[in-house]
């Protein structure tokens, strides 16, 4: 959207009343508008994608999304918060105040990066898009005490709530499928063991030799379970004579 449809879009769709707000410094006008969602096309193929901690996003075409430079700006305004939570000054206070703001700026800036150049693939090849059901991701995952914090600070939620709306915005059909062993099944074979799995980034195949980066296959999987989840939600019902 360009900045000339931006500025008609509070005029042209805008619902209720708007608010005047002073943040840092600055002054923003705050509407609600109610825009229409496109009809959604008919896929001629899924991209799946695959979250995760290194790796923010890994597309089924092999597009990697790295997240070593989130990591490091949080481990660095980690250590910041550490000096100034030790300080317990009025001042303090309101620079870690200020150090939040920027950091949950910092990661809603780089989802929707990431999330606009997947969407906007998926729309220019007429795919629909994939992503892994986490929901229950705290559940499933065991991880080491120094890795916790990288876990309750990871931004995959936020970034599939980016992709799915985003997608509705753009016509394209959004799915959620079964995260269960995607990193461990065998797209070629079906065949599924953690062995499959000998280190953290590589898959490889113990029955075909299938391998490749554990990301892409998991979103390979990811593509594959959106084809079949497709095909049955949109297959006809049969009424009996």
């Amino acid at each position: 959207m360009g900045a000339a449809d931006q500025l008609k879009t509070p005029a042209q769709y805008r619902r209720g009343e708007s608010d005047l707000v002073q943040r840092g410094g600055k002054w923003f006008l705050i509407a609600t508008c109610d825009l229409p969602e496109p009809e959604e096309f008919e896929p001629v193929d899924w991209i799946g994608v695959d979250r995760g901690i290194v790796s923010l996003a890994t597309t089924s075409d092999g597009t990697n999304h790295q997240g070593r430079r989130l990591h490091r700006y949080r481990r660095w305004q980690a250590r910041k918060r550490t000096e100034l939570q030790v300080k317990q000054t009025r001042s303090a206070i309101r620079r870690l105040a200020r150090r939040s703001k920027k950091e949950h700026r910092h990661a809603t800036h780089l989802n929707h990066r990431i999330s606009k150049e997947i969407v906007s693939v998926a729309q220019r090849n007429g795919r629909g898009l994939a992503v892994e059901e986490l929901d229950a991701i705290r559940d499933r995952v065991r991880l080491r005490r120094d890795q916790r914090g990288t876990l309750s600070s990871w931004p995959f939620h936020r970034l599939g709530q980016h992709l799915a709306y985003k997608a509705r915005r753009a016509g394209v059909p959004f799915l959620e499928v079964d995260a269960t062993y995607t990193s461990q099944r065998c797209p070629r074979c079906g065949h599924t063991e953690r062995a499959n799995r000998p280190t953290r980034d590589r898959f490889s195949c113990r029955r075909c030799g299938l391998a490749g980066p554990v990301d892409v296959v998991a979103g390979v999987n990811v593509r594959h379970r959106a084809r079949s989840a497709w095909v049955f939600v949109t297959a006809p019902v049969r009424v009996p004579a």
